[in-house]
């Protein structure tokens, strides 16, 4: 049985070191997509302190659809180019938001949220779909918090092959 609990080091750099070897043994031999996608969620929220809302995103028909999650219920359907998830993953590019309320055309899913990281899933020149990280305190991620988030993301990736937005219902 696998039980996660809160990871606390010193450092942000070893606990996201120790977070990715945790996250390839609890995926090691699953390629499902729905549950490696669930398991990661559950392990980020499990484990990561100041978290609201953690979960994917998944490119649809042109178009984010929310994936498995852990936290409040999540908008459904997002626009790419929309909010910060849809923004992160039309720019194909990272985004850290501080202060959720200071980002253009921000799509409030949980009112609580105040700062948010989102992580595109990229898997060679093809977009996947997003790994999105909601928190209630401001200015609660940083640069070991993306570093640390780009490797899980890379983690998942490599654990499901096939990922595509044919291979997902």
């Amino acid at each position: 049985m696998f039980v996660a609990r809160p990871i606390k080091h010193a450092a942000k750099p070893e606990l996201f070191r120790d977070l990715a070897a945790a996250l390839a043994g609890l995926l090691a031999g699953e390629t499902d997509w729905a549950a490696n996608a669930a398991n990661t969620a559950a392990l980020i929220f499990a484990t990561l302190p100041d978290l609201n809302w953690a979960g994917f995103y998944r490119l649809l028909g042109g178009e984010l659809v929310v994936g498995p999650f852990q936290g409040q219920p999540a908008c459904v359907r997002i626009a790419l180019g929309r909010g910060v998830c849809g923004t992160a993953a039309a720019e194909r590019r990272t985004i850290r938001v501080d202060d959720v309320d200071a980002f253009p055309g921000h799509i409030a899913c949980d009112a609580a949220s105040r700062s948010e990281l989102v992580v595109p899933l990229i898997a060679g020149d093809r977009l996947l779909g997003v790994l999105d990280l909601d928190s209630p305190t401001p200015a609660r991620f940083d640069a070991d918090d993306e570093a640390g988030m780009a490797a899980l993301a890379a983690v998942f990736v490599a654990a499901t092959p096939g990922l595509t937005d044919r291979a997902i219902p």
